[in-house]
């Protein structure tokens, strides 16, 4: 392999490594009654089967903290809520313990991030008064911590919408009210109740959790790729201000040199985002693809001069430097192309496996994606 190939290569997975290694922990608390779902929701949800990992170390009399090693979640669980009222007390001195307890550290990895109440529409036992006054209570007593309460296997939905408007109707203080079915149900293979509502919740989780936890978010959930597709795209707009300003001054050749630290950090962001443990090879053919073997041996000059040879009319060299803009539209198609790929790899359209014999495909997809954003500015004032 090439040496500045394989240099870049290796900042690529050093700095993938970190970054997963250094992702904010997610803590969330679940409560609810024996039977509701809650490892189905879990696993649902989230990647890599989290809640099947164990049943976890107790922390109190009544919660298990469930955990797994390098994966950046922690579930606090909180079974058989079927108790007495003596113990339903207890129950909540205890979460609000914890909470105190994360909090007083300072430290975000230590802090519950939201809480999921969890009702099951179609069980036995629904949403009685005891579980209202409990809520009730415990939302007076915690006003840190977004709640949320989940309907789950909300099937028919005009069921999940009628408990969902009860719950409302107490105005409790809480996030939101989320029925959920979260995987599909077969009725004696007559007729099928297609899951829903995950989007919703994660939608609803991300507007609750701070900055610090959207990375671990995106890492983590496995039911939305328009949601991981957007936050790498937000990864993409950062680096090319962070590398590139606004695009107004010239950019010297050896700043617009195509894999610096900032884009390699892009690059990070978005395989984190999307949670795909990617290889060497993966990285190599990506690289590769876009920069060609002979002209990876020559940082900068060359390398630029080749990418605007794939745009006519992109930009020329004037006095040893390009525009900004031209700069930041290379940066652009790096990212758009890298998360197209993770994208078809993540559909499981491109197997990691095959990705060295796919290069001419990442290839066709850093220049079509130059051709675009190129268009684009065309239409455009000129800088």
């Amino acid at each position: 392999m090439d040496n500045n190939i394989e240099k870049i290569v290796k900042q690529c997975l050093d700095e993938i490594n970190s970054k997963i290694k250094n992702l904010t922990r997610l803590n969330i608390m679940v409560i609810g009654k024996s039977g509701v779902g809650k490892s189905t929701l879990i696993n649902s949800l989230f990647r890599g089967n989290f809640a099947e990992t164990g049943l976890g170390r107790p922390v109190t009399r009544d919660i298990r903290k469930i955990e797994k090693a390098d994966f950046p979640l922690t579930v606090y669980d909180t079974p058989g809520f079927e108790l007495s009222d003596s113990q339903q007390r207890e129950v909540k001195k205890e979460i609000i313990e914890i909470i105190d307890k994360g909090f007083r550290t300072q430290d975000i990895n230590e802090a519950i991030h939201c809480i999921w109440y969890c009702i099951n529409v179609n069980g036995n036992r629904t949403f009685d008064d005891s579980e209202i006054e409990w809520l009730r209570e415990f939302t007076q007593s915690n006003t840190a911590v977004p709640v949320m309460v989940i309907l789950t296997q909300a099937y028919p939905k005009s069921k999940g919408l009628e408990m969902k408007s009860l719950v409302e109707k107490e105005n409790l203080n809480i996030a939101k009210v989320v029925p959920v079915l979260a995987q599909p149900i077969n009725f004696d293979d007559e007729y099928t109740a297609k899951a829903y509502g995950l989007e919703s919740l994660l939608e609803i989780m991300s507007e609750a959790l701070s900055p610090e936890l959207q990375d671990t978010l995106q890492n983590l959930q496995k039911v939305s790729l328009e949601a991981k597709k957007k936050r790498a795209r937000a990864a993409v707009a950062a680096a090319v201000t962070a590398a590139f300003g606004e695009g107004a001054a010239p950019v010297p050749f050896m700043d617009a040199f195509m894999i610096v630290p900032t884009q390699i950090t892009m690059i990070a962001t978005i395989t984190v985002i999307f949670g795909i443990d990617v290889s060497k090879s993966l990285l190599t053919s990506f690289v590769t693809s876009v920069l060609g073997t002979a002209g990876a041996t020559i940082a900068g000059r060359n390398i630029v001069t080749n990418i605007l040879k794939m745009i006519p009319g992109a930009g020329t060299v004037v006095g040893g430097t390009i525009s900004g803009a031209t700069a930041g539209l290379i940066t652009t198609a790096l990212g758009e192309s890298y998360i197209k790929i993770m994208e078809l790899v993540y559909l499981g359209e491109l197997k990691k496996e095959d990705i060295y014999s796919n290069k001419k495909l990442m290839s066709d997809i850093f220049k079509e994606n130059l051709k675009k954003l190129k268009s684009r500015k065309k239409t455009k004032p000129e800088e």
